[in-house]
């Protein structure tokens, strides 16, 4: 619950109540959202185009974005069928990708976002019988049945909320992941969210998050990552929220890092490794001066690091290495030598393959008048994406088991329980 104060930070601690009285007020807060949502008979036809198979392990993407988390499982349960190398291999060219990429053991059947241009890069780069659904969430009344949900729900809003968010009567965007998982209950979901989420609140915004999908029925695990020890040249860190429905007999563990500076490890992947061929033809980038915000911090990372966090911006994408280093002058502020003609930022495919998109990734940019104006479409669709690396490496314990239990036929569909509160 939240004080009646105005301001932020004004929080106590969250009542302490059973799981059982967490899931009834979670079933009548949902069942509340879902009362609000009309029939509609397009919807219902569209979810009867899905392409459900009961070989794969079917996917659906929440806040599907153009497809970041989605191509990391689907790249994860090609590995698990071909090998790493191979899958890896195929993945850098299109067409060797195109003619094997049906084979992973994850099979994407329906997605879900109202970012027109990021559906259209979807559709750009994904298989034809994929349903999209460009609708707001919380006017979907049903979901298609599926084994996996994916999904890196946003969270404005977190920092201004009460602890208790189910008490809460604003809507918040998490509890229709809920309400998927509670219709579909799928053997598995994957959420991801910014790191900030584990402070909010002093905690309780996260405790209540992960006290919500338990109720759903699952066994929840989540970490923070940071995507450069995967392979990813970026420093970001993220939560990332893993539910095994608890039936199943599977402990999902977190992958152990791969790259980094100890005994094992790959050298972590830096600039130099990732763009330094696209110095001489990097393609278009966000033009125009900086701020005065955006000189309160250093921008620029050498070559032989890894990126800053890319965001969901052109006018904020991090600087190109070449060049004058920024000079700090004071607390928050700091001088770029040289100004605009010897300083630019980071261009649309250099920060694709930040985020460790492939080369044949296409993007849709909209149809602004302003160059500037298309290509922070892309800046933003990129900027939201979970790098694809990222996502495989969280994805590839779950692919390696679903592959497993397919060859050894225990995967059988058991048939979805609509629970008659939520339909």
């Amino acid at each position: 619950m939240k004080l009646n104060e105005r301001g932020r930070g004004k929080f106590k601690p969250a009542p302490d109540l059973t799981k059982e009285q967490v899931r009834a007020i979670l079933f009548e807060k949902i069942a509340e959202e879902a009362s609000f949502i009309m029939d509609d008979e397009a919807d219902e036809e569209l979810l009867n185009r899905t392409d459900f198979r009961n070989d794969k392990f079917n996917v659906i993407g929440l806040f599907s974005g153009c497809g970041g988390l989605d191509l990391g499982f689907e790249l994860a349960g090609l590995a698990a069928v071909i090998g790493e190398e191979k899958a890896m291999e195929a993945f850098k060219d299109k067409d060797a990708y195109n003619k094997v990429r049906h084979k992973s053991v994850f099979h994407t059947i329906y997605t879900n976002d109202i970012f027109k241009e990021a559906n259209g890069t979807y559709k750009l780069n994904f298989p034809d019988h994929i349903v999209q659904h460009e609708k707001d969430i919380r006017k979907v009344k049903n979901f298609p049945k599926c084994n996996i949900v994916l999904g890196g729900f946003p969270c404005p809003g977190f920092s201004e909320a009460g602890p208790r968010l189910i008490d809460d009567e604003r809507n918040f965007l998490y509890i229709h992941f809920v309400r998927c998982l509670m219709q579909t209950q799928p053997e598995f979901f994957v959420a991801e969210n910014v790191k900030g989420m584990l402070t909010l609140g002093k905690g309780e915004v996260v405790k209540q998050i992960i006290e919500d999908f338990a109720s759903a029925g699952y066994k929840i695990k989540f970490k923070l990552l940071n995507a450069r020890d995967y392979g990813v040249p970026q420093l970001r860190e993220r939560v990332i929220i893993v539910g095994v429905r608890n039936d199943i007999n599977f402990t999902y563990e977190f992958p152990k890092p791969t790259h980094g500076e100890g005994k094992g490890l790959r050298p972590y992947v830096t600039l130099r490794d990732a763009i330094w061929d696209l110095r001489e033809n990097p393609g278009p980038y966000f033009t125009g001066s900086f701020s005065t915000i955006y000189l309160s911090r250093n921008r620029k990372k050498k070559w032989d690091e890894q990126s800053f966090t890319i965001q969901a911006s052109g006018r904020q994408a991090p600087l190109h290495p070449d060049g004058p280093e920024m000079v700090k002058v004071d607390k928050d502020e700091w001088l770029l030598p040289g100004g605009e003609e010897l300083n630019r930022r980071l261009s649309v495919k250099e920060i694709a393959r930040i985020q460790t998109f492939p080369d044949w990734f296409e993007f849709s940019s909209g149809n602004s008048k302003s160059l500037n104006g298309r290509l922070d479409k892309i800046y933003k669709q990129i900027g939201n994406a979970v790098p694809v690396l990222l996502a495989k490496a969280v994805a590839q314990p779950i692919a390696d088991w679903a592959y497993a239990q397919i060859k050894s036929g225990q995967h059988k569909q058991r048939e979805v329980i609509q629970l008659s509160l939520l339909v």
